[in-house]
């Protein structure tokens, strides 16, 4: 297919998808209303078990911080206009939501914004500076000082990827605007805004009911709910049958429908993960609001295109993170055998 011949086939999709991209005032509401109600009360009821049993408080702490992940949904329909009609409800809502993720929302949202605008592009990737939306060539990796091999691979282990840095990113990273320029103000502004009113939460919260049942409360939940949304972040564009292009050969529908995955979820972890991994027509249209992704996947055959990724699969994902250019596929470091029979690399090359 030309490259011509797939815009003007973009073209025709995108305009039938617009259908769903208008949205529905009381489902966007409602979604707010119970997802905000339900966190705040499995919160409550977290400090009430806390001084019961710690055990039984953290075992809470799994739906909570699901329920967090979905508030982060919201949050990120707002980032793309696409929760409310109106510009101004999508940015206070976005930040109110933001408060509750740890997340500085207008930094993040213009972030993830040039995320929207190079996904998959091996020419436009920052290679080494997002962990999880990107990644090394097979060659660029295998051509690397074995220190700095030895550094990326270490960083990439799913123990340390998927574990241990996704609280630091939520509570430490997202409290510093280390890479956000200095012409971005209300960018940076919106991280040390978001720092002070957190910093008063905690204050008052800590007085009122104890400061290390607040810290450990929010620390049980926080460490679910980012393990569970980086690790979602990651695998859609990180997967087994993903594909990533150079720049003469990326377009932006086939960088949707191809590098983005479609992940099968079982309906009650669709309802906490906000339908996102029907990634692939995220990508492909934005504006569509989280509770009309699947609506629009079942109407449309076209987007019935991509193979679902299982949970199984998606789990299994963590281990890639190299793309082999003349495999054309994700790979990891080893021999040992991943989905579908594809093989990794040798450390030693």
């Amino acid at each position: 297919m030309t490259r011509d011949h797939g815009a003007t086939a973009s073209s025709s999709l995108r305009s039938v998808i617009a259908t769903f991209e208008t949205p529905l005032p009381a489902r966007s509401i409602w979604q707010l209303v119970s997802s905000i109600g339900l966190y705040l009360v499995a919160w409550a009821a977290m400090f009430e078990l806390i001084h019961i049993s710690v055990p039984l408080a953290l075992l809470l702490a799994i739906p909570t911080g699901a329920l967090l992940v979905r508030i982060f949904i919201l949050q990120h329909d707002c980032g793309h206009g696409s929760l409310f009609a109106s510009r101004a409800t999508n940015n206070v809502v976005g930040t109110i939501c933001g408060l509750l993720t740890l997340t500085p929302y207008a930094n993040w949202r213009r972030h993830h914004a040039g995320h929207h605008g190079a996904w998959n592009n091996l020419d436009r990737r920052h290679s080494g500076a997002d962990i999880y939306s990107t990644c090394l060539t097979v060659k660029e990796y295998q051509a690397l000082p074995w220190r700095e091999r030895f550094v990326y691979r270490a960083m990439r282990h799913p123990l340390v990827a998927h574990v241990i840095l996704p609280p630091l990113v939520f509570v430490l990273l997202y409290r510093v605007p280390f890479d956000t320029p200095k012409e971005w103000k209300r960018e940076r502004r919106s991280v040390h805004v978001t720092n002070a009113i957190l910093a008063g939460a905690v204050l008052g919260l800590g007085l009122l009911l104890g400061f290390w049942q607040v810290l450990v409360v929010q620390a049980f939940i926080i460490v679910v709910a980012s393990i569970i949304g980086v690790w979602l972040f990651a695998l859609q564009h990180r997967f087994d049958n993903s594909h990533w292009a150079r720049q003469e050969m990326w377009s932006f529908s086939s960088a949707s429908l191809d590098g983005s995955s479609c992940l099968k979820l079982p309906r009650v972890l669709q309802w906490f993960t906000g339908n996102i991994g029907f990634h692939h027509i995220h990508h492909l249209a934005p504006r569509v609001p989280n509770y009309r992704l699947q609506a629009c996947y079942e109407a449309i055959p076209a987007l019935r295109t991509r193979t679902q990724l299982s949970l199984w699969a998606g789990l299994r994902s963590v281990w890639l993170s190299l793309w082999d250019e003349d495999a054309d596929r994700m790979v990891g470091f080893s021999r040992r055998r991943t989905g579908g029979g594809r093989s990794g690399i040798e450390e030693s090359a």
